[in-house]
């Protein structure tokens, strides 16, 4: 990974090439920021700098040197990867056991989904955890000399998931460090690391990524429509992660924009059949894809109100979407669009708090009647 390879971040980029340069990077460097937005990518490509025997005038690693080749196969014998796992045959765990998982998961999602990183260890409703033997073990390799490079490198994800008593095993490297230890710990919340650890770092923080960022990549790696790639990183929220997953789920995008017309039709219709079978159909979906529509309901009611303004630069709708919503944005304006997002947030309150939701939602269709009309 070269900083080349990771979009944005151009001002983090260059005070981690100045620390590398100037021999002033600290023995403790945490990087965070939200989910999905390249703290891993910046991280490892803080190793491969490090390690490169041939680094480039402009401040990168060269990408063709052993030790970049290394990099690029996670294979570096001075690169140590510390990352939460689940308890299976073993009560405390060692990631030199996962290394085949853990390569094939950077190779795949250098975004670091969590939830994807759970599926590849076939536990997707596990609390993983960084347990006490990974700090005995690294304890034990950091004790011999590093083997080509003047560094090893340490690249902790997810510090925030370390056991206490881990915790306080790497403290005491972190605090009296080896001359030739630096720690990369990557955060996706720094305010969940203990605080023991937190003090002794210093920290670079990554904001979220712009909308124009995660549009280009998705028109650019997997051909998307620029107005879909639009919509798509809007509905986003900066992390790169949510807007592959919902590439990912472009077919429920379309069911979940189908019954949001066909509510609005049968209410604006005054249907009250048509909408207890619909309440039924959704009903039948399961809590947490009723959760994901009803948001869905909420995103698409703001994005026509917005669509009454007359300003399409502001709007973040797919075609399809947009096809929609040429004649039915001019419903939602400023005497009901309150009102709605209100029946719509306290649907959602009902569902996760597990009422029947097949009366939350006819309750919800039977308001939109007497809310369109507003």
């Amino acid at each position: 990974m070269r900083f080349a390879d990771i979009p944005w971040h151009e001002d983090a980029k260059q005070r981690l090439r100045n620390m590398i340069q100037t021999n002033r990077l600290p023995h403790a460097l945490l990087i965070s920021g939200p989910e999905g937005v390249g703290k891993m990518m910046m991280a490892r490509a803080a190793a491969q700098y490090i390690h490169c025997e041939n680094p480039t005038p402009d401040g990168d690693s060269c990408g063709t040197c052993p030790a970049c080749l290394q990099h690029s196969t996670q294979n570096h014998i001075d690169t140590h990867y510390i990352f939460p796992l689940v308890k299976g045959k073993s009560s405390s765990p060692l990631c030199d056991d996962y290394m085949a998982e853990w390569r094939k998961f950077l190779l795949q999602t250098p975004y670091m989904d969590f939830k994807e990183w759970m599926n590849e260890l076939d536990s997707p409703n596990s609390q993983p955890m960084i347990f006490v033997g990974e700090s005995d073990s690294l304890i034990h390799k950091l004790n011999f000399t590093s083997h080509k490079a003047r560094y090893k490198v340490v690249i902790l994800w997810l510090p925030e998931r370390l056991m206490e008593q881990t915790a306080n095993k790497l403290l005491k490297l972190i605090e009296e460090p080896h001359d030739d230890v630096k720690f990369i710990l990557v955060s996706n919340n720094d305010k969940a690391i203990l605080p023991t650890i937190y003090s002794r770092t210093q920290r670079i923080e990554l904001k979220r990524l712009p909308d124009h960022i995660i549009s280009a990549h998705l028109a650019e790696t997997y051909g998307i429509d620029p107005a879909d790639a639009n919509a798509l990183a809007h509905s986003a929220e900066g992390s790169m992660n949510r807007a592959l997953a919902s590439v990912g789920m472009s077919k429920e995008n379309q069911e979940f924009l189908n019954l949001f017309m066909l509510l609005m039709r049968e209410a604006y219709q005054r249907d009250i059949k048509g909408l207890k079978d619909w309440a039924t159909e959704i009903s039948a979906m399961g809590r947490e894809q009723e959760l994901r529509f009803l948001s869905y309901c909420g995103r698409l009611i703001r994005e026509n109100f917005i669509y009454n303004i007359g300003r399409p630069d502001l709007n973040y709708l797919n075609k399809s979407e947009a096809a929609f919503s040429k004649n039915f944005a001019r419903f939602v304006n400023e005497r009901n669009v309150q009102q709605i997002m209100e029946e719509i947030n306290q649907a959602c309150t009902d569902i996760a708090g597990n009422a029947n939701a097949k009366i939350v939602l006819f309750d919800f269709a039977v308001r939109m009647i007497l809310l369109l009309k507003a």
